[in-house]
């Protein structure tokens, strides 16, 4: 990236001079590595910003090409802010939403209520690919039957799933998947929508027509080029990625509950759920109170984009959690970077504050 952060300055859509194309042939290559990570070509991805903003390119773009129709959304009560909040505001504007409600703690989605949901037309129905605070993944199976009935639009928040999990859009029902660089360790302010050849989509910034008229703006060469070297990096090591991440995850919730009484795991089994994902109750204490206690720690109540919001995780409350069992709960996030040494410290600090948390809540 260096280069094209202190000499490169070429813009990718000023071709005319040497600069600029040597700009557009870093942002190309880019493109090409980041469609081989999924199995896509690279006419398919468009640059953006990160999740959010391929988020809402894909529900609001998509919705104002297909507005006509049969303005219907369906998605689920467990998505992430970046999709919710883009629904609410095409609910806002006469579109019907349905969300679809979860079948148990495990955030697993009722088969019965997404076909029924599905069963009438609808313009959009956006699912994630993996569940950001409680690491559900989406039953694919189940989306490719469903879809095979409809000629919805299928959008998928795969922003957490990304150098996690293999994902070949050829063998999945996706016709729109957004993803964010910094989740698989690119710098952060820089992600893709991966939008299948014959999906229209209309822009919602204008200005240029730039990446293939969906997204106008300047590129961030330096981003994307950081971006494709990690996919570059994460296609040729995931398989060894994932069988780390699902060790430590193990591992971490196996001392967890050897250290702390009165600890329950949110979302499924350790074996099913997104590698690198932990999220418990640990009954007893407030949990934003416990963050506190352990700063150097860096875990959150929430997802990490809403963590500043005071309210308890709209996610945990959908699994059925009540209020007192929401704030009472933390998120673990595990990398590929993470070692044994640092699993040790951080179940040692979180045991070490919930004992004194407790014995003060005994005292009072």
């Amino acid at each position: 990236m260096i280069p094209f952060l202190t000499e490169e300055y070429g813009n990718p859509a000023s071709t005319t001079h040497e600069m600029g194309r040597r700009a557009k042939e870093a942002v190309e290559l880019a493109r090409q590595r980041i469609a081989s990570l999924i199995n896509a070509t690279p006419e398919e991805i468009v640059f953006t910003s990160g999740a959010t903003e391929s988020n809402n390119l894909a529900i609001r773009g998509a919705c104002t090409h297909r507005s006509a129709k049969t303005k219907r959304i369906v998605t689920s009560q467990l998505e992430h802010r970046a999709v919710l909040d883009p629904v609410r505001r095409l609910e806002k504007e006469s579109f019907e939403v349905s969300r679809l409600e979860v079948f148990d703690r495990t955030g697993v989605l009722s088969s019965e209520e997404l076909s029924v949901a599905l069963a009438p037309p609808c313009d959009v129905f956006s699912l994630m690919l993996a569940n950001n605070e409680i690491g559900t993944v989406c039953d694919f199976n189940l989306i490719a039957e469903l879809k095979s009935r409809s000629r919805s639009v299928f959008h998928c928040d795969a922003a957490q799933a990304l150098g996690k999990i293999a994902i070949d859009v050829q063998k999945l029902p996706v016709d729109l998947m957004s993803f964010s660089g910094h989740k698989m360790h690119a710098p952060k302010g820089i992600g893709a929508l991966y939008v299948r050849r014959g999906t229209r989509l209309k822009p919602i910034v204008d200005g240029g027509g730039h990446e293939g008229g969906k997204r106008s703006g300047t590129l961030n060469v330096a981003g994307i080029v950081g971006f494709g070297v990690a996919a570059e990096i994460v296609k040729a090591e995931r398989s060894g990625i994932r069988t780390h991440l699902r060790r430590l995850t193990t591992e971490c919730w196996k001392n967890l509950t050897t250290e702390i009484d009165d600890v329950c795991l949110n979302g499924p089994p350790i074996d099913e759920r997104l590698p690198g994902n932990l999220n418990i109750t640990i009954h007893g204490i407030d949990a934003e109170t416990l963050t506190l206690k352990i700063p150097r720690l860096c875990i959150s109540t929430g997802s990490a984009c809403t963590s500043a919001d005071p309210e308890p995780s709209h996610v945990l409350q959908a699994i059925g959690l009540n209020e007192m069992d929401a704030r009472a709960s933390i998120r673990i996030g595990l990398s590929r970077f993470t070692t044994d040494e640092e699993i040790d410290v951080a179940v040692k600090s979180i045991a070490d504050a919930v004992a004194e948390l407790r014995q003060l809540n005994r005292e009072l």
